[in-house]
């Protein structure tokens, strides 16, 4: 059987690699001057590749999918891709939170790795050469169709990325195919990405460690957790911010509030305990200047203008509703989230092929004989630590794979 594959980024490298291994005969086709050029940037060019857990504990991590990819994961785990990795020569690291890197810290390494990989294996490989269309007669696949000329196959795969990073390549073409293919699509938003809102910008550059970021629709809580967040010119970025973007990126963000907990290890009480002790401490100090005892230096205006305090006010003036006041702001600071950033700086593309219309063990379309997608351009994604980049690898290896 010839498999031509069109993309040559994580899923598409991983598809050839796995079809060449089980006989068939491999065209991988890649409209970049070289492979896997969002590859070479992931991880901030360390390339978190997978996730060091098990196969139940990654599906934990899967925000939306996670159903349609329980046997694809199950077959080829974050384990099998590290084994495939170090048979093919990559020396692999595990960081904290079970990310998984190559020991160079050079994402060109994997890329290079799975390369050489699909090249032993036999693919052959062609860089610069854009995919105009897929021939398809009669509900089955014919082959695909360039600028230059008419490629027959009896499959071919779709492993042209999402929307995420345009500049690498990632400009929807997967999606066009399929919906010329007759397939729906899932409007595509961007995902692990940072969060705009109004008001913030004093702080810029300030980063937490120990915060709580909590959301709500209305009055239910739709996240709420304890890490890392940074101040940007536009708003939230940092870990806490891209995790939450993958929850709310299908949201109006005029129904969602976020609050900040800058001090969770205290709980009220304590934490008024401490604001009175400061206060009497410093009493003739203004307030800007107390309370840099307990944020930094950034952050104070803004909680300082939500209790509705003035900066240059004295400690010993301050009464005793204006200190329940910055109780309020210090444990559920309020912030209205205006907008997520967009495609150019999402981690990936949340959205794409419903998968409804693809069958999970083979990556096969239901509609199309011998179409199947693969990677970031279903309607899949996941939270960061290396767990999107093992659904592009198993997608990837499911359609690869399948006869």
């Amino acid at each position: 059987m010839r498999k031509v594959i069109v993309g040559g980024g994580a899923s598409g490298l991983m598809a050839a690699y796995a079809a060449a291994n089980a006989g068939h005969e491999v065209l991988l086709l890649e409209k970049n001057e070289k492979l896997g050029k969002k590859l070479y940037i992931t991880g901030k060019g360390r390339c978190n590749l997978t996730n060091d857990c098990p196969p139940e504990e990654f599906l934990q991590n899967v925000v939306r999918g996670g159903k349609f990819l329980t046997g694809t994961i199950y077959r080829f785990a974050p384990t099998d891709m590290m084994e495939l990795l170090e048979g093919q020569g990559l020396t692999l690291k595990i960081e904290r939170g079970g990310r998984v890197f190559p020991m160079s810290d050079h994402a060109s390494d994997v890329t290079k790795t799975l390369e050489k990989a699909c090249r032993r294996a036999g693919v052959d490989i062609r860089l610069n050469t854009e995919v105009l269309k897929i021939d398809i007669l009669n509900g089955t696949v014919r082959g695909i169709v360039t600028k230059n000329e008419h490629i027959p196959a009896d499959a071919v795969i779709v492993a042209t990325g999402g929307l995420s990073y345009p500049s690498t390549g990632s400009t929807g073409d997967g999606y066009r195919f399929a919906t010329e293919a007759g397939h729906e699509i899932e409007p595509c938003v961007p995902s692990l990405v940072g969060i705009e809102a109004d008001g913030l910008s004093e702080a810029q550059g300030v980063s937490l460690k120990n915060i709580c970021l909590s959301a709500k629709r209305g009055v239910r809580l739709l996240f709420s957790e304890q890490g890392e967040l940074l101040f940007t010119h536009f708003g939230l970025s940092g870990p806490l911010a891209l995790t939450l973007s993958a929850l709310i990126n299908r949201l109006p963000m005029k129904e969602i509030t976020l609050f900040l907990d800058f001090k969770p290890a205290l709980d009220e009480k304590t934490l008024d305990a401490r604001l009175v002790k400061d206060l009497s401490e410093r009493a003739n100090e203004q307030m800007k200047s107390v309370m840099r005892g307990l944020l930094p230096l950034g952050a104070v205006g803004l909680v300082l203008r939500q209790a509705g305090i003035p900066a240059e006010k004295r400690a010993n003036a301050l009464t005793k509703e204006e200190r329940r006041r910055l109780l309020i702001a210090l444990k559920t600071f309020r912030i209205q989230p205006k907008a997520l950033r967009g495609f150019s700086e999402a981690v990936v593309t949340s959205g794409g092929v419903s998968l409804s219309e693809v069958d999970p063990r083979t990556m096969e379309s239901k509609k199309i004989k011998g179409l199947y997608f693969c990677g970031e351009v279903l309607d899949v994604d996941a939270y960061t630590g290396g767990f999107n980049l093992h659904i592009a690898f198993s997608t990837g290896f499911a359609a690869g794979r399948a006869d």
